[in-house]
This record gives C-alpha cells, structure tokens and sequence, in this order.
C-alpha cells in the first residue's frame, strides 16, 4: 500500500523546500539560472533539490529506479527506467520560469509508478505547504482530507489552455475552434498548480501539449482518484513511459473532458 509512504514525503518536501528551494527564492544570481533550451530554464534550486531527493527516495523504496527531470535531461537514457519495474519520478521545482522570475506558483512532484503505471503521486506547494496525494484505487488527498473533483459551475466553463509547446496550426486550431467555447483563463505554468485548480473548482478543463512524467505522472493520477478525469485526448489512459506521445486533457468530471476532446479532435 502506497499511503505508508505518506508522512516521509510530506516531511521530506518540506525539508528540501525549506533547505534547497526557499533559500534561493527572490535570491538567485544570474550564474545560478541557466536556459537548458528555450523557454525551459534550471536553477541551482532545481539541481540541489533533486540530488537531495533522489537521495531520500532510494532510501524509502531502495528497489525503485530513480527518474529525476535533470538526471534525464543529463543523460537521456535514464527515461528508459520509466517502463521498468518500480519507479520513482520527481520533478524537484515545478514552475521553475516562475521560480527564477521571483514569483508563485512553484511546487515538488513525485509520482511511484510500476512497469509505467502511475500507483501513487504527491504534488507538494512550496510556499504554502499544501500537499496534495493520490494513490490508485485509493482515492485523492489534500493535506489529510479526502478531496472530490467539482466544477466552478461557470458557464461557459473554464478552462486554461496551455499553447506553449503546440505547432503553430495547432495553436490557430485550439483559439479559433475551442477557445469561444470557454471562459480561457491564464494558465500558471505550473502543474503542481494547474491540477489542484482542477480538482478545487477552479479551472474546469485544462490541455497540455508537452506530456513528460515528470511534469504529469502524479497529477493525472489525483485527477482521476478524485473523480474527474485525466486522460490522452482519444480517451486513452496517460502511462508514463509514453510521455513523449503529445496531447492530454484534464478535466474536473467525465462530462466536461468528453466534451473538450469532442472539439479537438474536430480541429
């Protein structure tokens, strides 16, 4: 059962929040900000952060591979671990273009996943220490209680719609075919932020082009416990060692995704 690992995480993305993250926060040289392509940056907060969890984990589950988001933009070999056996995922700074402009919302994600399946994820809020969990068949957590997806009730819906990784077709598509449909929020270029919203009522329905484990593995995974659905756009379930497939829709119930992956696939 995956909820025994709950306390450790908790404690342990506190600690590194609190040793590797917070520290830097509003304080980062320009030496410590490095652009690993465009629009993607790195931290010294990410690089510290993940060294100190990768750490941690090894010790909690010492028979799960480790895939950390700088270990694999290192050496890319290291996301072949995805489909193998037990897995540790982490994002150490989700948000880091936030992170390193000096403003919210950034946060901690870790996902276990098994011959790539997600079984279990934990999206930690660095500044307010809102931890959010999900363990499959288990349902979804926020900081202890038992959280159920619902909608903002708004009509038209809302929905942030992240455009940033899609070819230019695919972009003129989305905000000429799907974005009438909606009430079109910003997004927070932050997954630790943009599933919670999800799940609380906040945002009804998000896309994401870009789908790296990463980045989604724990997120989906919350979504789905709670009762809405995340999922790739044909319906089909988001595997983690199958991140670099493009297209994902989360949405805060089953009626509200049908409908958003009516339209995209019209586009």
């Amino acid at each position: 059962m995956t909820q025994r690992f709950d306390g450790a995480i908790a404690a342990l993305c506190a600690r590194v929040a609190q040793t590797a993250i917070l520290p830097r926060y509003q304080r980062l040289a320009a030496s410590e900000i490095t652009a690993k392509a465009a629009d993607d940056l790195v931290t010294v907060a990410d690089t510290d952060a993940e060294a100190l969890l990768a750490e941690a984990l090894a010790l909690l589950l010492p028979e799960a591979a480790i895939v950390g988001e700088e270990a694999a933009h290192a050496d890319p070999a290291v996301l072949d671990r995805l489909g193998e056996g037990l897995c540790w995922i982490i994002d150490p700074l989700d948000g880091t273009n936030n992170f390193a402009a000096g403003r919210p919302p950034f946060g901690i994600l870790i996902a276990l996943a098994q011959a790539g399946e997600t079984l279990a994820g934990w999206i930690y809020d660095v500044p307010s220490g809102r931890l959010c969990s999900a363990h499959r068949g288990a349902g979804a957590w926020i900081d202890g209680t038992r959280v159920s997806a619902r909608g903002s009730g708004q009509t038209p819906p809302v929905a942030a719609l992240s455009l940033v990784f899609m070819d230019p077709a695919r972009r003129a598509g989305v905000k000429a075919h799907v974005a009438p449909h909606y009430t079109v929020v910003d997004i927070p270029r932050c997954a630790a932020e943009q599933y919670p919203r999800i799940v609380l009522g906040i945002n009804d329905v998000s896309i994401f082009e870009r789908t790296l484990a990463w980045d989604h593995a724990a997120g989906v995974l919350f979504v789905n416990e709670a009762g809405g659905k995340a999922a790739r756009i044909d319906g089909s379930a988001y595997r983690v060692d199958q991140h670099l497939q493009p297209g994902l829709i989360a949405a805060a119930s089953p009626a509200l995704f049908d409908a958003l992956a009516m339209r995209l696939a019209e586009i």
